[in-house]
């Protein structure tokens, strides 16, 4: 099995300890008390802003005026999957083979641990930082994302708290530490459209409305639309729309169906918010005589940090770190950046491979942890230097 133990590495053994805490959304497993903690001996203000039952974390030191630099992070995971199917089982937090395997290893417990171990690294050297460093963990990123930092940034706002450097921990490489980093994302937006009809026998048509006829021709022009017309977006994918779920009919061949339902998503760039999708496809149904009742989730708008002061940080740490020149994209899903845009912020997400997150055997690269640390606090300094 060829297993290895951490060592001397506080990092390993911080990342070993949170891997082993369960904490499936929205459970914390007592994971920020252990960050808390450590930053608190570090001379870090601690401060609880959980909502429910999700955990949000705050910790943060300030040296004199300056900007607001945040690490941001998630304790919670996914489910495990069947632990059997596991190499090394997705909660001992095995280190083998040059690997740390378990579940959040990668996404993002690792980043976590390299955050943490960057801003103590800083609290014993910071005679040349001026402003503040913090970082901010919550265990609603992979569930709803409701109570989480959307309702951080709430209280944030209330304040009048501000934050310009937000670096996200997100697992981002492809190939290797640092190949790809997200300046962005784009927005997400669902939909869940009931369609009504009249329901009615196969063989009479004429005295029934069958509602999958109705929306099909509708959904078949969402589909093949060019939302964004003939240039994309700089550095965005194109708008995207695809559908997820489609449900009608009594299970009976003979009948025709008074309802069906479809759930279809948006991933969206700046060309479009929210709102403007919404008029447009309620707009298409009501053109379309198509009756039809709407109920959309709005998972967040478009973010984009187009250049500045943290995006030429990571480009300068990471050809200095690890020699390398990332690629910069806006590609992905979405992440809990999108709350921390609202504030105004720069935005870069930052963290290690992610072939193996949410599958069976997750696990991360030893050296990658390692490297990370310094990357992160390298990025911290750069931002925060007196001399900048």
């Amino acid at each position: 099995m060829n297993r290895q133990d951490n060592g001397d590495s506080p990092l390993l053994a911080l990342a070993q300890d949170l891997v082993r805490r369960r904490s499936v959304t929205p459970d914390d497993g007592g994971c920020q008390a252990i960050v808390a903690e450590r930053l608190r001996a570090s001379g870090f203000t601690v401060e609880s802003l959980d909502s429910g039952d999700v955990a949000n974390l705050w910790c943060w030191r300030s040296w004199g005026e300056g900007p607001v630099f945040m690490f941001l992070g998630h304790t919670d995971v996914v489910p495990s999957g069947p632990a059997e199917r596991w190499r090394h089982p997705p909660f001992d937090a095995v280190i083998a083979d040059g690997y740390l395997h378990g579940r959040g290893s990668a996404d993002m417990k690792g980043s976590v641990a390299a955050m943490v171990c960057a801003l103590e690294n800083i609290a014993q050297s910071a005679q040349s930082i001026a402003g503040t460093v913090g970082l901010l963990l919550t265990s609603d990123e992979e569930g709803d994302a409701i109570l989480g930092v959307r309702h951080v940034v709430k209280i944030f706002k209330s304040r009048g708290q501000h934050v310009d450097f937000c670096l996200v921990g997100e697992p981002s490489s492809s190939l290797t530490l640092g190949d790809v980093v997200r300046i962005g994302r784009r927005g997400s937006l669902t939909a869940t459209v009931d369609v009504r009809g009249v329901q009615g026998h196969v063989a009479y048509p004429d005295k029934a409305v069958n509602p999958i006829h109705a929306v099909l021709p509708i959904l078949s022009e969402l589909q093949q639309r060019n939302w964004d017309g003939d240039e994309p977006y700089p550095e965005f994918p194109p708008t995207s729309f695809q559908i997820a779920n489609f449900n009608a009919g009594t299970g009976a061949s003979n009948v025709i169906p008074g309802n069906a339902r479809v759930q279809f998503n948006l991933r969206y760039s700046p060309r479009w918010n929210a709102q403007n999708l919404i008029d447009d496809i309620e707009a298409l149904f009501l053109a379309a005589g198509v009756e039809a009742a709407f109920d959309w989730h709005r998972s967040g708008e478009p973010f984009h940090t187009s250049g500045g002061i943290l995006r030429n940080a990571v480009r300068k740490i990471l050809a200095k770190q690890c020699g390398i020149t990332p690629e910069e994209n806006t590609g992905g899903g979405t992440s809990d950046g999108r709350f921390i845009a609202t504030m105004g912020a720069e935005i870069v997400e930052l963290g290690p491979i992610n072939s193996s997150i949410h599958q069976i055997d997750e696990c991360v690269a030893v050296q990658d942890l390692l490297q990370l640390q310094h990357i992160y606090q390298h990025i911290a300094r750069d931002c925060l230097s007196r001399n900048a």
